[in-house]
């Protein structure tokens, strides 16, 4: 033990109160509770007092909505973007075309996992998954493709890859900054590049391993898919945080178009009227978002027009969601009835965030009372007077914690993957991005490359790739295949791909 460290009963408590979030978990039980019940003990431990401690409990959380309601906000507004196109069938025309690709099942593999994964970054997984299965899933099978290995991909692309990054968004990487006290912009690039490895490794895994499932292309496949019964998979007891299954139902047609046929009576739905606006929005949106892409990603390369810093990129993305979200609304209603229609979309938005993003505000709470600015601005105290929970434990454990930086990557890699047992994916977070601040200094490896690698492994396993009470529910639902087989051919290919991208990160960065 550090002798310069001195251990208080808060640390004691709140290192109490991490143990009981691990082990719940482990459990696949909601960490709400305990997060709320450790955030009194460390409260009353800290002041001595019963009454600062309930105040804490309420702190704690206002301090984190504070520091993550722009993650709320982007949220609510790239939603109330897709609510809109959805109304005006631009959601369906923008991925339409590329069912004429679909020709034979490789290429419908790649074009699954490629659209899924560009759809996933602006509009998050949970609302693009009926979506994609619902257009482009019954044309790949058509040609050929088993559904398992279909919806293999679309959890691979939208789930992992897209979500772990969370590049355009940044949830994630907001909060793994936030707990670690890093630069989001950093651990978003790290995330960025690690997802990319573990999602291209996985995809080609997959690819090699079922190879011989596909066959040629055959209207019959569609016909035997369409007869399948699905056998209450999206019954499925919702455990854990939160209950995004249930999420991707709500985001989802009451009807979803499965053949051709479907289509173009959903299509036709749309007035003759308001259907060139439709067009017109299929086309513009992508091209709106391609071009975010563009001024995000350039000032990286070197081209001088000012680096998106400090949630620059983000207010960007939700800038352009809100007025796309307004002219899709004058579109579709009018000048009159947009008022109240766009009104409308922001707030089924701000439901949806609050329904995905909710619960973890009480954990992030927990979570930001182990640095001493949040815990300051819980307390009321002065930052240099609070102290640093979770980096004085690690500091008076730094002797036992082995030095050797492939062993500390790997290590947070597993605890992200604990974390995300419960079925979310994101409660982990605040955790793994404390545990990255506080391992960093003594690990010899940066900080954000650690939340980067906590990141991966929270969300891969929660997100909905390893875990069969996770989201993956919905994508083995509307690919009508049972979701414990789908575990079983994502889990190889998933934790190989893991593996190699945190290798080659502390190798890389």
């Amino acid at each position: 033990m550090d002798s310069n460290v001195t251990l208080t009963a808060a640390h004691w408590m709140y290192l109490l109160g991490v143990i009981s979030i691990i082990v719940t978990m482990v459990f696949r039980a909601n960490v709400l509770v305990p997060s709320i019940a450790a955030t009194f003990l460390v409260g009353l431990a800290w002041t001595g007092n019963p009454l600062a401690g309930v105040g804490s409990v309420y702190s704690a959380s206002l301090v984190a909505a504070k520091e993550l309601f722009n993650i709320f906000l982007v949220i609510a507004l790239m939603t109330s973007l897709l609510n809109a196109l959805k109304a005006l069938k631009s959601d369906i025309l923008m991925v339409r075309p590329f069912r004429l690709l679909m020709k034979n099942g490789p290429v419908s593999y790649l074009l699954l996992a490629a659209i899924t994964y560009f759809i996933s970054l602006f509009f998050w997984p949970t609302p693009a998954v009926p979506l994609v299965c619902a257009v482009l899933l019954p044309a790949a099978i058509a040609a050929g493709l088993p559904p398992i290995v279909g919806a293999a991909a679309i959890a691979v692309a939208g789930q992992g890859m897209a979500l772990s990054s969370d590049y355009v968004i940044g949830v994630a990487p907001g909060i793994s900054a936030k707990a670690a006290g890093a630069a989001a912009a950093v651990i978003a690039d790290r995330a960025l590049a690690l997802s990319i490895i573990t999602g291209v490794v996985a995809l080609v895994l997959i690819f090699i391993f079922h190879r011989r499932k596909f066959q040629p292309a055959s209207p019959l496949h569609l016909e035997r898919w369409q007869e399948l019964a699905v056998k209450g998979e999206l019954a499925h007891e919702h455990e854990g945080t939160t209950h995004k299954a249930e999420i991707a139902q709500g985001t989802s047609r009451e009807h979803q178009p499965v053949t051709s046929q479907d289509l173009k009576r959903e299509l036709q739905s749309v007035p003759a009227d308001e259907f060139k606006w439709s067009k017109l929005f299929a086309i513009v949106t992508p091209l709106v978002f391609l071009t975010v892409i563009v001024l995000m990603v350039l000032p990286k390369l070197g081209v001088p027009l000012g680096d998106f810093k400090g949630g620059a990129g983000a207010s960007l993305v939700g800038g352009a969601a809100a007025l796309l979200m307004i002219f899709a609304t004058l579109a579709m209603k009018g000048a009159r009835q947009m008022l109240e229609a766009s009104a409308d979309h922001i707030t089924e938005g701000f439901v949806f965030a609050f329904r995905a993003m909710g619960s973890v505000l009480p954990i992030a709470g927990f979570f930001f009372l182990g640095a001493s600015e949040t815990a300051a601005a819980i307390f009321g105290g002065d930052a240099s007077q609070t102290p640093s929970l979770l980096f004085d434990l690690v500091r008076s454990a730094q002797d036992w914690i082995p030095h050797n930086p492939l062993f500390v990557a790997f290590g947070l890699l597993i605890v992200g993957m604990v974390t995300g047992i419960d079925g979310s994916g994101f409660s982990g977070l605040p955790l793994t991005g404390a545990l990255a601040g506080a391992l960093g200094p003594v690990s010899n490896i940066d900080a954000t490359t650690l939340a980067a690698i906590g990141q991966m492994g929270a969300i891969w396993t929660g997100g909905g790739t390893l875990i069969a009470w996770s989201s993956l529910i919905a994508v083995a639902g509307f690919a009508r295949v049972p979701v414990t087989d789908l575990v079983r051919v994502l889990a190889p290919p998933v934790l190989i791909g893991l593996a190699a991208s945190t290798a080659l990160a502390v190798v890389l960065f």
